[in-house]
Protein backbone atom coordinates (compact mmCIF):
# COMPACT_ATOMS: atom_id res chain seq x y z
CA UNK A 1 0.00 0.00 0.00
CA UNK A 2 1.22 3.42 -0.62
CA UNK A 3 1.69 5.42 1.53
CA UNK A 4 -0.30 8.39 0.45
CA UNK A 5 -3.28 6.10 0.05
CA UNK A 6 -2.81 4.81 3.58
CA UNK A 7 -2.90 8.38 4.53
CA UNK A 8 -5.66 9.38 2.75
CA UNK A 9 -8.14 6.27 4.27
CA UNK A 10 -6.90 6.67 7.28
CA UNK A 11 -7.88 10.86 6.84
CA UNK A 12 -10.94 9.55 5.52
CA UNK A 13 -11.63 7.07 8.24
CA UNK A 14 -11.23 9.71 10.85
CA UNK A 15 -13.38 11.97 9.36
CA UNK A 16 -16.01 9.73 9.03
CA UNK A 17 -15.83 9.18 13.06
CA UNK A 18 -15.63 12.76 13.51
CA UNK A 19 -18.95 13.03 11.13
CA UNK A 20 -20.76 9.99 13.52
CA UNK A 21 -19.71 11.74 16.69
CA UNK A 22 -21.11 14.99 15.76
CA UNK A 23 -24.32 13.58 14.49
CA UNK A 24 -24.57 11.47 18.01
CA UNK A 25 -24.40 14.69 19.80
CA UNK A 26 -26.42 16.90 17.49
CA UNK A 27 -28.93 13.83 17.33
CA UNK A 28 -28.58 14.43 13.66
CA UNK A 29 -28.95 10.36 12.44
CA UNK A 30 -28.44 11.86 8.93
CA UNK A 31 -25.02 13.08 9.92
CA UNK A 32 -24.24 9.90 12.01
CA UNK A 33 -25.08 7.04 9.65
CA UNK A 34 -23.26 9.29 6.45
CA UNK A 35 -19.82 9.03 9.12
CA UNK A 36 -20.06 5.06 9.61
CA UNK A 37 -20.54 4.91 5.61
CA UNK A 38 -17.54 7.31 5.10
CA UNK A 39 -15.66 4.77 8.13
CA UNK A 40 -16.69 1.98 6.16
CA UNK A 41 -15.58 3.17 2.44
CA UNK A 42 -12.13 3.79 4.03
CA UNK A 43 -11.69 0.26 5.64
CA UNK A 44 -12.79 -1.11 2.16
CA UNK A 45 -10.15 0.53 0.40
CA UNK A 46 -7.39 -0.07 2.65
CA UNK A 47 -8.37 -3.55 2.38
CA UNK A 48 -8.40 -4.04 -1.33
CA UNK A 49 -5.07 -1.84 -1.07
CA UNK A 50 -3.73 -5.19 1.62
CA UNK A 51 -4.98 -7.37 -1.53
CA UNK A 52 -2.98 -5.56 -4.28
CA UNK A 53 -0.06 -5.41 -2.08
CA UNK A 54 -0.35 -9.28 -1.12
CA UNK A 55 -0.05 -9.69 -5.49
CA UNK A 56 2.46 -8.09 -5.95
CA UNK A 57 4.85 -9.84 -3.35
Amino acid sequence: MGMDDKINNTAEETAGKIKEGAGRATDDKRLEAEGRTDQTKANLKQAGEKIKDAFKS
